[in-house]
Parts: structure tokens; C-alpha cells; sequence
């Protein structure tokens, strides 16, 4: 069974150096990582994902610090930037990232394989993204309780709640809605997990999901996806007709863009799902293309209203679509100019939203905080609602994709 596992695992391109993760080392790194924290240097001439990562790591020494949180928590936001780490550290390995990326996870997984702080009776979707940390980590040290971990987040998807049409809900307080969040949030997990574990059996489900939200979510005028899709079209916020929320947020179009490309690893190209993905991804991302500062290379926080009162240039979108065009160009999904683009984004990123700090740090300013629909107080996804949300210096929604970015263009 465990050579079976091993053979997945080598299967799935997921095979990491045991010298990352060696026990021996571990126990070094976990030992070194508080002190080490303190003694980070960033140099100038540093590659930019090194600089963010760095950055990250001497000002949140605890890597469950990220997003100022001050206590541990299991999180979508710990999940995406300590896989920008993960995939740092592919690039450029160093025993600071895997330890730091170790340690967030440490903080959870008990040796029953229970998460401290996830619940999954909630279905939020949100919880399933750090699962993607436990893959690299059970590799390498083929401790039970990692794979009970990510045994139970499976066990979410395979409850969560559905729209009548097969979409998972964005959270069991969010009846019959999907939202394009929610595909980033639970479909790499998925595909990685049905492919490893699986030999791919629910790539067809995993397609599912990006279809439905592919088919009520778009504009057929734009290209662009709405946030959100109600099924029930009961919710205040939701288009009586189509069910759809009234805008594009870019952040939400990031993660959908994201999630494509990144679900895509795990498809074949002889699956019959695998050309409809790479379809939606050219869709979107000529769209979007459509929508690009000309001046900047950016994008505004509402995504087709550029020049509109209280509009800006934003970081965390911007980078996602930056990440997801070079990515996606570089694998050969997307035809080579959005490489081009790609870098124009990355240029007007690190010209126009990039602060160095005294001690070489960088902070990626214009951030969106958070944004959502519906709850309390309520949010009606309008044009003045996305404007007026706060904004975060290094939101983590930025600086994950960042690194991602940087190293995809090799920047």
C-alpha cells in the first residue's frame, strides 16, 4: 500500500527531495527558525519572491502571524501564501522556508488527524486550501496524521452542500451560492488529492464545479465572470433573472484565473475534461486582457469601471492575473503574449505599488482587505461597496501571488 501511495505520489509530479523535509533537519529547522527570523537580511538584489518571502518571514517570525493573526488559526489566507513558499522553495531551496511552512502546519495537525480550530459541519470551503501544504509534507515524512488531515478535508468536499445543478455551496450559511472564491479554494486540493489518491477518479466533479460557475457566472457581452451566482436568485443581492451578484471584483476573477491553472496540473491532456478548462482559461483571460490599464498595466478594483469615482489600481487582482497569464503561458495553455502581459502587470506592480523599507523589506500597497456578499453587517456587492472596503498594506491576497508571479516570470 505504501509503495502504491509512493508510485501516486511519483505519478502526479509531486516526488519531493527528501533532504528538504529529512528528519534530522526538521528537528534543525524548528530549533533555528525563531532565531533565525531575527537575523534575516534582504539584500537589493534579490530576486522579488525572495524579497516578499523574506519580507514575510521577519515580520511575522510565526508564519500563523501572517495577516497580523495572533493566534494560530487554520486559514485560506496561511494556505495560499505558504504555497507561494512551497513553490519558492522548488526555485530556490532554502531550510527557512520548508521550517516556516512546517511550523504553521504544526500548530494543527493532531496525531488522530483532527485540525485544531477547523470545523467542518461549517462546509466553508475556504478550509480546504491548506490542505495543498500537507501533500510535500507527508512525502517526506510519511506521518499518518498528515494523510488523516487531508483525508478529512476530502471528506468535506465529498458532504459539502450542492446547488441542484452539482456546484459546491461557498458555505453552509450561504445556501445555494457559488462563488468564484470558492473555486480556487477547494479545486487544486481536489485535483491533487483525486490524483494521488484517486488515480484522478473525480476530475469530472472537479470540472463540474468550474462548468456551472463558467455557465451562470458569465457575462456573454464582457467575458467576465460575476463574484457570485445564487441558484435560488433569492438573496437581496442576486439578479431576479440570472441569480447573479451586480459587479466584477477582480480579487474574486484573480482566484477563478488561479484556479484554473492551478487545477490544470493534475488534469492529463488526454482527459476529456482538460481542452473545456484550458477553454475557459483563454475566455477569461482575453477578457481580461480587454480590461488592463494601458498606462499601468494594472487592474481596477471593479474591473470594467476604470476612471469611475473611487476606482483603483489594485494589487491583490493584479497579481492574480499576472500569476495566472504567465503560468498559463509558460505551460502552454495560453498563447505566448500573455507572457507579455504578464510582465506589464509585474512592471506596474513593482514601479507603482512596491514601498522598499529601511531594512530592504518591500510592502505591496493597494490591497483590498476582504470583500464578500451578504451577512452582517450586509454586503450588497455594489459598485460604492467594492470602493469603499479597506485596504491592507502586504494583504496576503496580494503577496502569495506576488511570489507566484515573480517566480513564473522569473523576476
Amino acid at each position: 500500500m505504501v509503495n502504491g501511495k509512493k508510485n501516486a505520489f511519483k505519478a502526479a509530479g509531486l516526488f519531493i527531495s527528501l533532504a528538504f523535509f529529512s528528519c534530522k533537519t526538521i528537528a534543525q529547522e524548528s530549533a533555528q527558525s525563531n532565531a533565525g527570523q531575527s537575523e534575516i537580511t534582504i539584500s537589493k538584489d534579490s530576486k522579488w519572491s525572495e524579497k516578499m518571502a523574506l519580507t514575510l518571514m521577519k515580520r511575522h517570525p510565526e508564519s500563523y502571524m501572517i495577516d497580523d493573526s495572533k493566534a494560530p488559526k487554520w486559514d485560506y489566507v496561511h494556505g495560499l501564501v505558504l504555497y507561494s513558499f512551497q513553490e519558492l522553495n522548488k526555485k530556490n531551496p532554502d531550510s527557512r522556508y520548508t521550517a516556516y511552512i512546517k511550523s504553521y502546519v504544526d500548530n494543527f495537525i493532531q496525531n488522530d488527524g483532527t485540525i485544531k480550530t477547523y470545523e467542518l459541519e461549517k462546509y466553508n470551503i475556504d478550509m480546504i486550501v491548506a490542505g495543498r501544504l500537507l501533500f510535500n509534507i507527508y512525502t517526506a515524512t510519511k506521518e499518518e496524521k498528515y494523510l488523516k488531515a487531508m483525508q478529512l478535508l476530502r471528506k468535506q468536499l465529498e458532504e459539502q452542500p450542492r446547488t441542484q445543478s452539482g456546484g459546491f455551496w461557498h458555505k453552509k450559511i450561504y445556501p445555494n451560492q457559488m462563488w468564484l472564491d470558492g473555486l480556487y479554494m477547494g479545486e487544486p486540493f481536489y485535483a491533487q488529492y483525486t490524483a494521488v489518491f484517486e488515480n484522478g477518479k473525480s476530475l469530472d466533479d472537479i470540472a463540474k464545479q468550474f462548468e456551472q460557475i463558467q455557465l451562470h457566472a458569465t457575462n456573454p457581452k464582457t467575458g467576465l465572470l460575476y463574484h457570485a451566482w445564487d441558484e435560488s436568485k433569492k438573496m437581496p443581492w442576486a439578479d431576479k433573472e440570472t441569480g447573479n451578484s451586480p459587479n466584477y471584483w477582480s480579487r474574486a476573477l484573480g482566484w477563478y484565473a488561479m484556479a484554473l491553472v492551478d487545477a490544470l496540473d493534475y488534469f492529463p491532456k488526454d482527459h476529456p475534461k482538460q481542452k473545456e478548462l484550458v477553454g475557459y482559461l483563454n475566455n477569461v483571460s482575453a477578457a481580461l486582457a480587454k480590461y488592463q490599464d494601458e498606462k499601468s498595466g494594472l487592474w481596477y478594483q471593479v474591473t470594467d469601471k476604470a476612471g469611475e469615482k473611487g476606482n483603483y489600481l489594485e494589487a491583490s487582482g493584479s497579481s492574480m492575473f499576472a500569476y495566472a497569464f504567465a503560468k498559463g503561458a509558460n505551460k502552454g495553455y495560453l498563447p505566448a503574449k500573455y507572457k507579455n502581459l504578464a510582465n506589464k502587470a509585474f512592471d506596474g506592480l513593482t514601479k507603482q505599488l512596491i514601498k522598499t523599507d529601511a531594512d530592504g523589506g518591500i510592502t505591496l500597497t493597494q490591497a483590498c482587505q476582504v470583500a464578500g456578499l451578504g451577512g452582517t453587517p450586509y454586503r450588497d456587492g455594489s459598485y460604492e461597496y467594492y470602493i469603499n472596503e479597506r485596504k491592507k498594506d502586504n494583504d496576503p491576497k496580494a503577496t502569495g501571488p506576488f511570489i507566484l508571479a515573480a517566480l513564473e516570470l522569473n523576476r
